[in-house]
């Protein structure tokens, strides 16, 4: 709390966030396996890329976040022998308030994400289930090291671009 002019205390806003919806925006699996027509065992290698975008909707104070998953299975004995491939974009819409501006977009990419997850680590699960596949349960994924990973990667290559100029 801070003390204001006047002898009393000032409340730091409440951060207010809602989930007003989530949803599957696009979604591609394919059984590359059993369209080969392929048998007999495979050792998948499992790989799964992470895109994660936020942007101001047209009401105020609403946000679109979307976590974009790639997903690729190979077999671990020939990298070249695909087994599936799976991609989707799933977004949540967010009511959010009291957020300083300074600190909004690392709370719409950390946190925010961090809501929609389970939902969207169940979705991964059925679908590579219902496509013929044990489920694949994907391992909890750390926003903020995503997110500090690509603020370097920024710093990093605006470095670069300074440097080449």
């Amino acid at each position: 709390m801070a003390e204001t002019g006047n002898g009393t205390t000032a409340q730091a806003p409440q951060v207010q966030m809602n989930v007003q919806n989530q949803f599957v925006r696009d979604l591609s699996f394919e059984n590359i396996l059993a369209q080969k027509g392929a048998s007999g065992e495979v050792q998948p290698d499992v790989k799964v890329q992470v895109n994660l975008d936020a942007r101001k909707r047209d009401s105020d104070k609403q946000y679109e976040v979307s976590i974009k998953l790639n997903v690729e299975s190979v077999d671990k004995a020939n990298a070249e022998t695909k087994i599936f491939l799976m991609e989707i974009d799933y977004v949540g819409l967010f009511h959010i308030d009291g957020v300083p501006d300074d600190q909004l977009h690392p709370f719409l990419l950390i946190e925010c994400p961090r809501l929609l997850f389970p939902f969207l680590r169940r979705i991964v699960s059925d679908v590579t289930r219902d496509g013929g596949f044990p489920p694949l349960n994907l391992d909890n994924i750390d926003f903020l090291q995503l997110y500090r990973q690509e603020a370097a990667r920024r710093t990093a290559q605006q470095g670069e671009e300074t440097t080449t100029s």
